[in-house]
């Protein structure tokens, strides 16, 4: 008999205790006290603290926390407005506005998330679920192109086989029209669900954009920086709620499992 080998396992329990929720009570009011009473000075506020002292690679967790919290209190978009109005009395040029993974940018993400995830399902379920069962070949990258795909193998006579041209095999041209033709039918078929879904984006997600607007506007009132309003919007929707969406649909649970390579491929493509 073969031996079977040896396995090494690093197992690590970590125990969390949940106490009543009278018990975190002081610490929630603490947080929401700069929201609950917004005059006092906001550099010396519990939320101010945290977001000054949050690394980078921790700054996701909080912000689920935090999002959290302040559904249960009712309060998620006052906290929202609270992060970014201190963001944007940092920010002096437009361009850059959301662009960092700051404790503000991580919470309207993560507040997408938990609230608008039934919203993209009902968006981008219908697409996600064709392009997965279509399977179909798209590759504009010259590089990576398979143009064997065209080809087909015989006899040579001899006991072995050659590979022979026929008419209509692949070019590169023909590849790239094809794929072009591809993922402009299923950006279209994904623009055209998004921009028709007006109604159904969730109410608290309307709400908390529209205090963004406001405080963009307010922040950046001249004419030449008009559209940051768009911007600021459309950054958060679309490149931290829709594009991650259809790259990793199995993130947001629009897929049971990943996408297979040629899949994956093509849905990369519609992100980018």
């Amino acid at each position: 008999r073969g031996q079977l080998g040896a396995l090494r396992l690093a197992v690590r329990l970590v125990e969390d205790r949940v106490l009543p929720p009278p018990y975190y009570q002081p610490l929630i009011q603490l947080l929401a006290e700069p929201i609950l009473r917004p005059g006092q000075p906001p550099a010396g506020t519990a939320l101010a603290v945290l977001e000054e002292v949050t690394p980078g690679e921790s700054r996701q967790d909080v912000a689920t926390k935090l999002v959290k919290i302040f559904l249960g209190q009712g309060l998620a978009v006052p906290l929202l407005d609270y992060l970014t109005a201190r963001e944007l009395a940092r920010t002096t040029d437009p361009n850059t506005l959301f662009r960092s993974n700051s404790l503000a940018s991580k919470s309207v993400e993560q507040f997408m998330k938990v609230v608008g995830l039934p919203y993209l399902h009902q968006v981008l379920k219908p697409v996600v679920n064709r392009i997965f069962q279509e399977k179909k070949y798209v590759e504009l990258d010259p590089g990576k192109m398979d143009l064997s795909r065209g080809r087909r193998v015989r006899g040579d006579g001899w006991g072995g086989t050659q590979r022979i041209s026929f008419k209509g095999s692949l070019s590169e041209a023909r590849v790239r029209e094809s794929s072009l033709e591809l993922l402009k039918g299923y950006l279209g078929d994904i623009v055209d669900a998004i921009v028709g879904s007006a109604e159904k984006c969730p109410l608290l997600m309307r709400v908390a954009f529209k205090q963004l607007r406001r405080r963009v506007e307010e922040r950046f009132p001249s004419a030449q920086h008009e559209e940051a309003r768009y911007f600021s919007i459309s950054g958060f929707l679309f490149l931290r709620f829709f594009a991650p969406a259809v790259l990793t649909p199995k993130l947001f649970s629009l897929r049971e499992q990943h996408a297979e390579p040629r899949t994956g491929r093509t849905l990369l493509l519609l992100a980018k």
